[in-house]
């Protein structure tokens, strides 16, 4: 809104010129987003509280340690919901398509966890919504948003998929690019959802990742840097980087609250959202196998629950103490902030990899 308001005024006031530029709106959307949690977090977390009793379900079956969680209420993820969005129709251009398609994502993957919390608080166990029809609901947003963009988008090869390494290649998966698109948005959701587990591990790789399609979304909107990159250009996609930086703000303001102890938890209304976020970017910028390098730390969180399900449905036997990865090396004696600090590194150091397919292709 401040974009529309003041962009036109950009040729009579030099100081209106700045909202020209994504890289100005995208830090004014990282600012805004942090003020807003900062500031109505501490209400949100009141009114919780008293709303919510004993707060989120701990599993009985879970670390020992997780026990004196008990009473910490969720549905945190309302206020990086509320930051993301308000601060994204703030600062980025709401003509552009992506924009819509993104926020809509994040609302519908957030509707979603918002059920599933808000059953697993009054029927007070951790099972929430029945998994089908949780799926279900990720999977019917999910086409909806892979059709609005293969309908309205600007770019050509909207369709294909680009390979890390391979600057040349674009497979074009013709109608077969919905499915695809579908996955990974779902995929990205529920990996996001399975990582949190501890008080900040899920946040700061959020952070990491969202900051990492930031630049990329800028890059590949751009044709001077893709072209210089040799990374296939999106028309329109450089606005998303304002909805990462809205994400990096409100993620910033959450940690605050969220630090060990948390004082709140983000519950599947927020990973669920920022997940399929997550995924919905990736898939516009052409880089979904991208992500599953930058956001790996989400992908082996939700191969260690694959492994222990496979493993036990076929054996008997448990490859891991517990899953997901984290609680195994939780069950091993190790503390809390140690797995937190340790697996903030892993998500950095595959960011880094991930970024560097950028020059590498």
């Amino acid at each position: 809104m401040l974009y529309h308001l003041l962009f036109p005024l950009a040729d009579d006031f030099i100081i209106f010129n700045l909202f020209r530029y994504i890289t100005f709106r995208t830090g004014g959307a990282i600012l805004t987003a942090s003020v807003i949690s900062f500031v109505f977090f501490p209400t949100l977390i009141r009114w919780l509280k008293s709303k919510q009793g004993e707060g989120q379900p701990i599993r009985s079956d879970g670390p020992e340690t997780h026990q004196k969680k008990k009473g910490t209420p969720t549905m945190g993820g309302l206020m990086i919901l509320i930051a993301v969005v308000i601060s994204t129709l703030l600062w980025a251009d709401l003509t552009n398509i992506y924009v819509w398609v993104v926020v809509l994502v994040t609302i519908g993957f957030g509707a979603i966890g918002f059920g599933d919390d808000f059953l697993k608080l009054t029927k007070r166990n951790t099972k929430g919504l029945p998994g089908k029809g949780k799926l279900a609901g990720q999977i019917g947003i999910g086409a909806a948003a892979a059709l609005v963009i293969m309908a309205f988008a600007r770019d050509p090869g909207t369709t294909g998929l680009a390979v890390p390494f391979m600057k040349d290649l674009l497979i074009d998966l013709g109608w077969f690019f919905v499915p695809m698109a579908v996955f990974v948005m779902v995929g990205a959701s529920n990996a996001v959802n399975l990582t949190d587990g501890l008080d900040g591990l899920a946040i700061v790789p959020v952070m990491i990742a969202a900051s990492c399609f930031g630049l990329i979304a800028y890059l590949v909107g751009n044709t001077v840097f893709a072209s210089y990159l040799q990374i296939h250009h999106v028309p329109g996609t450089g606005e998303l980087a304002v909805f990462c930086g809205a994400m990096v703000g409100a993620g910033l303001g959450f940690l605050w609250f969220n630090a060990p102890p948390a004082m709140v938890f983000m519950g599947d209304t927020g990973s669920l959202s920022i997940g399929g976020a997550l995924g919905a970017i990736s898939v516009i910028t052409k880089h979904e196998l991208v992500l599953a390098i930058i956001g790996g730390l989400f992908v082996l969180e939700t191969v260690s629950v694959i492994v222990q399900v496979t493993s036990y449905k076929l054996t008997g036997k448990r490859v891991f103490r517990m899953a997901p990865l984290h609680h195994h090396f939780e069950k091993k004696g190790w503390a809390e902030p140690t797995v937190v600090i340790r697996f903030w590194i892993i998500a950095v150091v595959l960011a880094l990899v991930g970024l560097s397919t950028l020059k590498l292709r």
